[in-house]
């Protein structure tokens, strides 16, 4: 096993064998590395076997256990924490990725038995005292379960979301997915917008010339957010464009001329990924903003000949009335202490943000997390 620390030590073969065919590929963790150096410690753990190589990224972070517990428990501890500031305060091991889930480098048996044996040094060496396979979609748990499954607690992470684009039209979709009552409300939201100034979008690839309009609505809405993990800078934004143009899509509203609204998508294989979005708050509630932007994007979508839309965790009052589904993304975590780790995998059982999200368990396929 190599630990590097950059992705410029790195081959660039490795990437393209476990990360080309990904969405987010070798350019989107380089970006996530140079932009984000000042909240993460980036390690590339590369397992060796014979002739055989996989490469597979982690981080190393600070984090609060306590930050998916429900708001009176956080209240709590944090009168606790006026005694005892570091409590439920961890360094952790992450594996995956830095900005979103998680992929594994390669799910051959010995790469992942390799993985496992390593995990816990390469924690102590970077001072962290629990590993977590950060959200790892779904289609990973039988790789992971058979090898993880004994020493890790797998728990359900915050889950991402998805539909399928088998509709011919935005009205087709609401016609044939969309119950009547809020199919009812959406247009009633709309019908009022009619009087209001027109709501104009634009797409584009590099978006570098209008990150400065861009950024600030991102912000706003970053910090509306009641779970926080990663923070995107400004440059972040204008390299994702600049260096993924194939992939890249900013979806930008103005009304009168002003950025209102803008949203942030991979295109890849067929399935648009919604990374992030932001919106001016003076306006974007009176205006449906949210409701206007996923309109838009889906009719872009299937007028693009797309067959999945997939969007990140969070927000899933309105996923919910649109009759998303949910795509389930796991975390596998331990304590790097073994006598420690059977009260830690305990204790995971009740932290994890999902057990506490009443609109979750409503999705018809929340049984699957």
């Amino acid at each position: 096993m190599e630990v590097c620390r950059s992705h410029a030590d790195l081959d660039p073969a490795l990437w393209e064998q476990g990360f080309g065919g990904e969405a987010k590929d070798a350019r989107f963790y380089r970006i996530a590395e140079d932009c984000m150096r000042d909240q993460f410690e980036f390690r590339y753990l590369v397992i060796r076997n014979g002739e055989r190589a996989a490469l597979q990224p982690a981080i190393l972070v600070n984090q609060d256990a306590a930050a998916g517990l429900p708001r009176a428990a956080r209240q709590a501890i944090a009168t606790v924490r006026r005694v005892f500031p570091r409590f439920l305060q961890m360094r952790l091991l992450m594996v995956g990725c830095a900005a979103g889930e998680g992929h594994l480098g390669s799910t051959e048996p010995w790469a992942l038995e390799a993985l496992r044996e390593a995990l816990p040094a390469v924690a102590r060496a970077g001072g962290a005292s629990v590993i977590v396979m950060k959200d790892f979609p779904a289609e990973y748990r039988a790789a992971l379960d058979s090898v993880f499954g004994g020493e890790y607690r797998r728990v359900p992470g915050m889950p991402a979301a998805t539909l399928e684009l088998t509709f011919g039209s935005f009205e087709d979709y609401l016609q044939r997915k969309v119950g009547k009552v809020f199919r009812k409300n959406l247009r009633r939201k709309f019908r009022k917008l009619e009087d209001a100034p027109p709501i104009t979008m634009e797409v584009v690839a590099d978006a570098t010339a209008l990150i400065p309009e861009l950024f600030p609505l991102y912000r706003q809405t970053f910090e509306r957010s009641e779970f926080q993990f990663e923070v995107l800078s400004l440059e972040f934004f204008e390299r994702l464009g600049r260096e993924m143009p194939d992939k890249t899509r900013f979806f930008v509203w103005r009304q009168e001329g002003r950025v209102i609204a803008f949203n942030v998508c991979l295109v890849h294989d067929g399935t648009i990924y919604d990374l992030d979005i932001g919106m001016d708050y003076s306006v974007a509630l009176d205006l449906h903003l949210y409701f206007v932007t996923w309109r838009d994007i889906v009719e872009w979508s299937i007028a693009n000949g797309l067959r999945t839309y997939h969007t990140g965790p969070l927000n899933y009052d309105p996923k919910l009335h649109l009759k998303l589904k949910l795509a389930p993304q796991d975390l596998y975590a331990r304590h790097v202490s073994d006598w420690l780790n059977p009260f830690f995998k305990i204790a995971m059982g009740f932290m994890h943000p999902v057990r506490h999200d009443p609109t979750i368990r409503q999705f018809e396929n929340a049984a699957e997390l």
